[in-house]
């Protein structure tokens, strides 16, 4: 078990070895989120506006 001092010293050594993304990627990649999310949820809307368009069409038969 090595003393907290050396540990923290590590600790320290190995966060200077960490590629910190730029200003523009960390942008990039949240706009990219966003539209992904916005693109999934518009695709369940639809996914489940058809099922129940089905699912009320099959019971209307069913009648």
């Amino acid at each position: 078990m090595a003393n907290p001092f050396e540990f923290l010293q590590q600790v320290r050594n190995e966060t200077a070895k960490v590629v910190w993304p730029t200003r523009k990627e960390t942008l990039i990649t949240t706009i990219m989120v966003f539209i992904f999310t916005i693109l999934a949820a518009i695709f369940f809307l639809l996914t489940d506006q058809v099922i129940q368009f089905v699912m009320g069409f099959v019971l209307n038969i069913l009648r």
